[in-house]
């Protein structure tokens, strides 16, 4: 969007890759029928133990999540295992596992949930309150097994003190990660792999004045800090050490971040960069070979919209989808860890029906890193 508004106010949201077809049918377990309702009797026996790809509990809240989905429905077990991936990481898993299906679902960029029907390693489901996204932001009818959950939105972290020591300030801009000073301190997850780097170069193009498809000052600007980059995305141990002071990270996992290391005393800021950034969608996507813990599943994706999960979103320092649409209120008390308001000035909504992550990729590969 072109002009200034907060959050709250924005409706329509045009915010996912288009959907496409659903490939392929099948291979891997077998049994179950993911377009019946699910059996809450039979999830309860499901959830002894629940493996996840790239939603670890320190990610967006989903270790808070995941436990109160448990109680609520009563889950035996609820063991959680994850391993950390990126999204495009997670579709090749799903895949390459077919045979013998490991994780139940997984956090992705949305952008992602097109590839996930393309590559048919979705099932033809979508839990009853999905109804409240509008199409763009979940599977087409038939398809299903992925949707919007929240937004997040590129920001910055520093280890002030870390860049004290090493007499620098802390960047406040996009172009300031270009400075020579800042050469290997900067971290970021791959862009063209993982939905947070496919953002961070959408809110270069952006806010320099580009569009999807008109990639120049973006790329202009990607090349002026790629050999700043670190050999690596970057985390809180990591930044606490000093090793990578400049994070690049969704807003909600950078206030995660800045608020373990306060607690240990390491001086930290986060904040959306002075030229403004972009509202990225994330989703949960299920594992359609998964047929043992089919039920948990469905349940698990109706819980995620449900009031009681977009507040523990909330609580974390992520937007709830349901409130960006104006769905859903959310209690003052589980907004204190937001970022202010006025910092979402010049973050702008683009629509993200375009967004192609292998696009990306190759634009970060061949034009960006490439000498």
């Amino acid at each position: 969007m072109s002009e200034t508004r907060t959050l709250r106010s924005i409706n329509g949201l045009g915010l996912v890759a288009a959907t496409v077809l659903l490939v392929g049918c099948g291979g891997g377990a077998s049994g179950g029928d993911w377009t019946a309702p699910p059996d809450p009797n039979r999830a309860k026996e499901q959830g002894e133990t629940i493996t996840t790809y790239g939603m670890p509990d320190d990610w967006a809240n989903y270790g808070e999540q995941i436990k109160t989905f448990c109680a609520d429905y009563q889950i035996k077990g609820c063991n959680h295992v994850d391993t950390d991936m990126t999204s495009a990481e997670e579709i090749q898993r799903y895949d390459a596992e077919k045979n013998n299906p490991v994780a139940i679902f997984s956090d992705i960029g949305l952008a992602y949930g097109p590839i996930a029907s393309a590559k048919g390693v979705v099932p033809p489901y979508l839990p009853p309150n999905a109804e409240k996204l509008p199409a763009e932001l979940k599977a087409k009818p038939g398809e299903g097994g992925w949707m919007a959950t929240f937004v997040g939105v590129p920001s910055i972290l520093v280890n002030v003190d870390a860049l004290a020591a090493k007499g620098l300030t802390p960047p406040r801009d996009w172009a300031d990660l270009a400075k020579p000073e800042y050469k290997g301190l900067v971290g970021v997850r791959p862009p063209g792999k993982a939905g947070e780097g496919d953002a961070f170069f959408m809110a270069l193009v952006v806010t320099t004045g580009g569009s999807w498809g008109n990639f120049d000052s973006g790329i202009a600007l990607a090349k002026q800090i790629a050999p700043n980059l670190a050999g690596q995305a970057g985390n809180a141990e990591l930044a606490e050490k000093g090793e990578i002071p400049i994070q690049i990270k969704y807003d909600f996992n950078n206030i995660a971040n800045a608020k373990a290391l306060r607690e240990k005393g390491i001086n930290v800021e986060v904040f959306i960069p002075a030229s403004g950034s972009i509202y990225a969608p994330s989703g949960m996507m299920v594992n359609k070979y998964n047929t043992k813990q089919m039920d948990l599943a469905k349940l698990y994706m109706e819980y995620l919209l449900s009031d009681k999960a977009q507040t523990i979103f909330a609580k974390f320092g992520a937007r709830p989808i349901l409130y960006v649409l104006g769905k859903v209120d959310i209690p003052a008390d589980a907004r204190a860890n937001w970022l202010p308001d006025e910092q979402y000035a010049k973050v702008k909504q683009i629509d993200f029906t375009q967004v192609q992550p292998a696009e990306i990729g190759k634009i970060w590969e061949e034009q960006v890193l490439a000498p």
